[in-house]
């Protein structure tokens, strides 16, 4: 089995009006459970960036430490599921389920076969 990456970038739900929310996470947690009872679903989860306290940083090869936010260049990550699948085709599934769920297009990439990847 292979593990992918389906995420959407931060902003991708700004269009969802604030009265939807409730249904799109029920129908986003609809996906995630139907992924663990597929037996295929690792982890899912959104990235908070706007709350007022510092939930990212950038750690330089030196240890030093600088709080958000990003430069402009970086792409940052709204949300992910990893799902662990045996072809490719399998995850695009699960990111079209996902795309619909959250009413946004999913970015899908496979992790490296890493010593943790076994």
């Amino acid at each position: 089995m292979t593990k992918y990456l389906i995420s959407f970038e931060k902003g991708a739900m700004d269009h969802i009006p604030e009265a939807d929310w409730p249904e799109v996470g029920k129908a986003a947690r609809a996906v995630c459970d139907e992924a663990k009872d597929a037996g295929v679903f690792v982890f899912a989860d959104g990235l908070r960036y706007d709350d007022g306290d510092v939930q990212h940083a950038v750690v330089d090869v030196d240890g030093v430490v600088t709080d958000g936010p990003y430069p402009e260049s970086k792409e940052l990550i709204g949300g992910v599921l990893i799902v662990d699948v045996p072809m490719r085709e399998e995850a695009l599934r699960w990111a079209a389920k996902t795309a619909a769920a959250c009413r946004c297009a999913q970015d899908v990439r496979k992790f490296i076969d890493g010593p943790n990847n076994a």
